[in-house]
Protein backbone atom coordinates (compact mmCIF):
# COMPACT_ATOMS: atom_id res chain seq x y z
CA UNK A 1 0.00 0.00 0.00
CA UNK A 2 1.36 3.38 -1.00
CA UNK A 3 2.32 5.92 1.61
CA UNK A 4 -0.33 8.71 1.70
CA UNK A 5 2.35 11.31 2.43
CA UNK A 6 4.38 10.16 -0.57
CA UNK A 7 1.31 10.33 -2.80
CA UNK A 8 0.50 13.80 -1.46
CA UNK A 9 4.07 14.95 -2.11
CA UNK A 10 4.00 13.57 -5.65
CA UNK A 11 0.64 15.26 -6.29
CA UNK A 12 2.07 18.57 -5.04
CA UNK A 13 5.08 18.16 -7.35
CA UNK A 14 2.87 17.53 -10.37
CA UNK A 15 0.66 20.48 -9.46
CA UNK A 16 3.68 22.76 -9.19
CA UNK A 17 5.12 21.50 -12.48
CA UNK A 18 1.75 21.94 -14.19
CA UNK A 19 1.54 25.51 -12.93
CA UNK A 20 5.10 26.24 -14.07
CA UNK A 21 4.36 24.76 -17.51
CA UNK A 22 1.21 26.86 -17.82
CA UNK A 23 3.05 30.06 -16.86
CA UNK A 24 5.80 29.24 -19.39
CA UNK A 25 3.54 28.27 -22.29
CA UNK A 26 0.73 30.81 -21.84
CA UNK A 27 2.65 33.77 -23.42
CA UNK A 28 3.24 31.69 -26.58
CA UNK A 29 -0.39 30.61 -26.63
CA UNK A 30 -1.53 34.22 -26.21
CA UNK A 31 0.84 35.29 -29.00
CA UNK A 32 -0.68 32.72 -31.38
CA UNK A 33 -4.23 33.76 -30.47
CA UNK A 34 -3.38 37.45 -30.85
CA UNK A 35 -1.94 36.90 -34.31
CA UNK A 36 -5.32 35.59 -35.51
CA UNK A 37 -7.37 38.47 -34.08
CA UNK A 38 -7.78 42.15 -34.80
CA UNK A 39 -6.11 44.75 -32.62
CA UNK A 40 -9.46 45.58 -31.00
CA UNK A 41 -10.05 41.92 -30.07
CA UNK A 42 -6.56 41.62 -28.60
CA UNK A 43 -7.12 44.76 -26.55
CA UNK A 44 -10.42 43.35 -25.26
CA UNK A 45 -8.60 40.20 -24.16
CA UNK A 46 -10.29 37.79 -26.54
CA UNK A 47 -8.99 34.32 -25.64
CA UNK A 48 -10.09 32.39 -28.74
CA UNK A 49 -8.74 32.14 -32.25
CA UNK A 50 -10.01 34.63 -34.79
CA UNK A 51 -10.03 35.00 -38.57
CA UNK A 52 -7.64 37.93 -39.08
CA UNK A 53 -4.40 35.95 -39.36
CA UNK A 54 -3.81 36.48 -43.10
CA UNK A 55 -4.81 40.15 -42.84
CA UNK A 56 -2.27 40.63 -40.05
CA UNK A 57 0.45 38.81 -42.01
CA UNK A 58 -0.28 41.00 -45.05
CA UNK A 59 -0.07 44.18 -42.96
CA UNK A 60 3.16 42.96 -41.39
CA UNK A 61 4.84 42.39 -44.76
CA UNK A 62 3.45 45.70 -46.07
CA UNK A 63 4.60 47.73 -43.07
CA UNK A 64 8.11 46.25 -42.83
CA UNK A 65 10.73 45.07 -45.30
CA UNK A 66 10.64 41.56 -43.85
CA UNK A 67 13.13 39.84 -46.23
CA UNK A 68 15.75 42.51 -45.45
CA UNK A 69 15.07 42.30 -41.72
CA UNK A 70 15.40 38.50 -41.79
CA UNK A 71 18.66 38.75 -43.72
CA UNK A 72 20.07 41.23 -41.20
CA UNK A 73 19.02 39.10 -38.25
CA UNK A 74 20.30 35.81 -39.69
CA UNK A 75 23.57 37.38 -40.83
CA UNK A 76 24.30 38.97 -37.45
CA UNK A 77 23.18 35.94 -35.45
CA UNK A 78 24.84 33.39 -37.75
CA UNK A 79 28.22 35.09 -38.18
CA UNK A 80 28.24 36.20 -34.55
CA UNK A 81 27.49 32.69 -33.32
CA UNK A 82 30.15 31.08 -35.52
CA UNK A 83 32.86 33.56 -34.46
CA UNK A 84 31.89 33.32 -30.79
CA UNK A 85 32.05 29.53 -30.81
CA UNK A 86 35.44 29.45 -32.51
CA UNK A 87 37.11 32.17 -30.42
CA UNK A 88 35.54 31.26 -27.08
CA UNK A 89 36.15 27.53 -27.49
CA UNK A 90 39.79 28.20 -28.41
CA UNK A 91 40.14 30.33 -25.28
CA UNK A 92 38.43 27.73 -23.08
CA UNK A 93 40.60 24.98 -24.56
CA UNK A 94 43.74 27.01 -24.00
CA UNK A 95 42.90 27.92 -20.42
CA UNK A 96 42.40 24.27 -19.51
CA UNK A 97 45.04 22.50 -21.60
CA UNK A 98 48.01 24.86 -21.34
CA UNK A 99 49.47 25.60 -17.92
CA UNK A 100 51.22 28.71 -16.66
CA UNK A 101 51.55 30.43 -13.32
CA UNK A 102 49.44 33.37 -14.50
CA UNK A 103 46.62 31.25 -15.96
CA UNK A 104 44.31 31.26 -12.95
CA UNK A 105 44.87 34.97 -12.28
CA UNK A 106 43.98 35.89 -15.84
CA UNK A 107 40.94 33.63 -15.77
CA UNK A 108 39.82 35.09 -12.43
CA UNK A 109 40.14 38.55 -13.95
CA UNK A 110 37.90 37.51 -16.84
CA UNK A 111 35.28 36.12 -14.48
CA UNK A 112 35.43 39.34 -12.45
CA UNK A 113 34.50 41.25 -15.60
CA UNK A 114 31.19 39.37 -15.67
CA UNK A 115 30.10 41.55 -12.75
CA UNK A 116 30.43 44.72 -14.86
CA UNK A 117 26.96 45.62 -16.21
CA UNK A 118 26.63 46.28 -19.92
CA UNK A 119 25.15 49.71 -19.16
CA UNK A 120 28.57 50.74 -17.85
CA UNK A 121 30.23 49.66 -21.11
CA UNK A 122 27.83 51.18 -23.62
CA UNK A 123 29.28 54.69 -23.80
CA UNK A 124 32.98 53.71 -24.11
CA UNK A 125 32.01 50.94 -26.54
CA UNK A 126 30.01 53.39 -28.66
CA UNK A 127 32.93 55.85 -28.69
CA UNK A 128 35.27 53.05 -29.74
CA UNK A 129 32.98 52.02 -32.60
CA UNK A 130 32.56 55.65 -33.68
CA UNK A 131 36.34 56.13 -33.78
CA UNK A 132 36.64 52.98 -35.90
CA UNK A 133 33.89 54.26 -38.25
CA UNK A 134 31.78 51.18 -37.54
CA UNK A 135 28.51 52.81 -36.46
CA UNK A 136 25.54 51.41 -38.39
CA UNK A 137 27.46 48.35 -39.58
CA UNK A 138 27.22 44.63 -38.93
CA UNK A 139 30.70 44.68 -37.40
CA UNK A 140 29.55 46.99 -34.62
CA UNK A 141 27.04 44.36 -33.48
CA UNK A 142 29.17 41.25 -34.01
CA UNK A 143 32.63 42.25 -32.75
CA UNK A 144 31.81 43.14 -29.11
CA UNK A 145 30.27 39.71 -28.49
CA UNK A 146 32.70 37.32 -30.20
CA UNK A 147 34.77 36.78 -27.03
CA UNK A 148 32.01 35.85 -24.59
CA UNK A 149 33.38 35.42 -21.06
CA UNK A 150 30.51 33.12 -20.10
CA UNK A 151 31.08 30.87 -23.13
CA UNK A 152 34.84 30.79 -22.43
CA UNK A 153 34.03 29.71 -18.88
CA UNK A 154 31.54 27.14 -20.18
CA UNK A 155 34.05 25.60 -22.60
CA UNK A 156 36.79 25.52 -20.00
CA UNK A 157 34.55 23.65 -17.56
CA UNK A 158 33.49 21.24 -20.31
CA UNK A 159 37.11 20.70 -21.35
CA UNK A 160 37.86 19.32 -17.88
CA UNK A 161 36.01 16.18 -19.01
CA UNK A 162 37.97 15.98 -22.27
CA UNK A 163 40.16 12.79 -22.31
CA UNK A 164 43.73 14.08 -22.30
CA UNK A 165 44.88 10.67 -23.48
CA UNK A 166 43.40 11.47 -26.90
CA UNK A 167 45.53 14.60 -27.14
CA UNK A 168 48.64 12.70 -26.08
CA UNK A 169 47.97 9.98 -28.63
CA UNK A 170 47.40 12.58 -31.36
CA UNK A 171 50.69 14.29 -30.51
CA UNK A 172 52.49 10.94 -30.74
CA UNK A 173 50.92 10.49 -34.18
CA UNK A 174 52.48 13.81 -35.22
CA UNK A 175 49.41 16.09 -35.20
CA UNK A 176 50.01 19.76 -34.54
CA UNK A 177 48.02 21.58 -31.86
CA UNK A 178 45.60 23.17 -34.33
CA UNK A 179 44.99 19.75 -35.89
CA UNK A 180 44.29 18.25 -32.47
CA UNK A 181 41.79 21.01 -31.78
CA UNK A 182 40.09 20.73 -35.16
CA UNK A 183 40.04 16.95 -35.70
CA UNK A 184 40.05 15.56 -32.15
CA UNK A 185 38.71 18.13 -29.69
CA UNK A 186 35.82 19.54 -31.72
CA UNK A 187 34.27 16.16 -32.71
CA UNK A 188 34.54 14.88 -29.13
CA UNK A 189 32.97 18.06 -27.71
CA UNK A 190 30.12 18.28 -30.23
CA UNK A 191 27.45 18.19 -27.50
CA UNK A 192 29.12 21.16 -25.79
CA UNK A 193 29.20 23.02 -29.11
CA UNK A 194 25.51 22.27 -29.67
CA UNK A 195 24.54 23.64 -26.27
CA UNK A 196 26.72 26.71 -26.77
CA UNK A 197 25.21 27.24 -30.24
CA UNK A 198 21.71 27.49 -28.78
CA UNK A 199 22.81 29.87 -26.03
CA UNK A 200 24.83 32.17 -28.31
CA UNK A 201 22.37 32.15 -31.23
CA UNK A 202 19.46 33.07 -28.97
CA UNK A 203 21.49 35.85 -27.36
CA UNK A 204 22.51 37.29 -30.74
CA UNK A 205 19.07 36.89 -32.30
CA UNK A 206 17.24 38.53 -29.38
CA UNK A 207 19.87 41.24 -28.82
CA UNK A 208 18.00 44.52 -28.55
CA UNK A 209 19.73 47.29 -26.59
CA UNK A 210 23.10 47.43 -28.35
CA UNK A 211 21.67 47.17 -31.92
CA UNK A 212 19.18 49.89 -30.98
CA UNK A 213 22.10 52.19 -30.17
CA UNK A 214 24.42 51.54 -33.13
CA UNK A 215 22.04 50.67 -35.98
CA UNK A 216 20.67 53.98 -37.20
CA UNK A 217 18.91 53.21 -40.49
CA UNK A 218 15.94 50.99 -41.27
CA UNK A 219 17.99 49.05 -43.84
CA UNK A 220 20.33 47.80 -41.10
CA UNK A 221 17.78 47.00 -38.39
CA UNK A 222 17.07 43.48 -37.20
CA UNK A 223 13.69 41.79 -37.00
CA UNK A 224 13.65 42.20 -33.21
CA UNK A 225 14.17 45.96 -33.47
CA UNK A 226 11.61 46.38 -36.24
CA UNK A 227 8.98 44.36 -34.36
CA UNK A 228 9.57 46.44 -31.23
CA UNK A 229 9.15 49.63 -33.28
CA UNK A 230 5.58 48.55 -34.15
CA UNK A 231 4.65 48.99 -30.50
CA UNK A 232 5.85 52.62 -30.49
CA UNK A 233 3.07 53.69 -32.83
CA UNK A 234 0.39 55.99 -31.40
CA UNK A 235 -2.19 53.21 -31.79
CA UNK A 236 -0.33 49.88 -32.12
CA UNK A 237 -1.91 47.17 -34.24
CA UNK A 238 -1.52 44.35 -31.75
CA UNK A 239 -2.44 41.65 -34.25
CA UNK A 240 0.45 42.72 -36.49
CA UNK A 241 2.74 42.96 -33.45
CA UNK A 242 1.89 39.36 -32.53
CA UNK A 243 2.69 38.21 -36.08
CA UNK A 244 6.05 39.95 -35.78
CA UNK A 245 6.65 38.25 -32.45
CA UNK A 246 5.96 34.86 -34.05
CA UNK A 247 8.43 35.53 -36.89
CA UNK A 248 11.01 36.69 -34.34
CA UNK A 249 10.49 33.60 -32.18
CA UNK A 250 10.41 30.82 -34.79
CA UNK A 251 14.16 30.69 -35.67
CA UNK A 252 15.20 30.26 -32.03
CA UNK A 253 12.58 27.55 -31.54
CA UNK A 254 13.76 25.71 -34.65
CA UNK A 255 17.41 25.88 -33.56
CA UNK A 256 16.49 24.64 -30.09
CA UNK A 257 14.42 21.68 -31.27
CA UNK A 258 17.05 20.67 -33.85
CA UNK A 259 19.78 20.63 -31.20
CA UNK A 260 17.65 19.71 -28.19
CA UNK A 261 19.22 16.31 -27.51
CA UNK A 262 22.75 17.65 -27.88
CA UNK A 263 21.81 20.63 -25.71
CA UNK A 264 20.81 18.37 -22.83
CA UNK A 265 23.99 16.32 -23.23
CA UNK A 266 26.11 19.46 -23.36
CA UNK A 267 24.54 20.99 -20.27
CA UNK A 268 25.14 17.69 -18.42
CA UNK A 269 28.78 17.75 -19.48
CA UNK A 270 28.57 14.74 -21.76
CA UNK A 271 31.66 13.93 -23.81
CA UNK A 272 31.36 11.46 -26.68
Amino acid sequence: MSNPLALLGRAAQYALLTLAAFVSIFPFFWMLIGATNTSADVTKGKASFGTALFDNIGKFFTTLDVPRLLFNSFFIAGIGTALTLVISSLAGYGFEIFRSRFREKVFAGLLLMLSVPFAALMIPLFIMMANLKLINTYQAIILPSVASIFIIFYFRQATKAFPHELRDAAKIDGLKEWQIFLFVYMPVMRSTYAAATIIVFMANWNNYLWPLIVLQTNEMKTLTLATASLISAYVPDWGVVMVGAIFATLPTLIIFFLLQRRFVEGMLGAVK
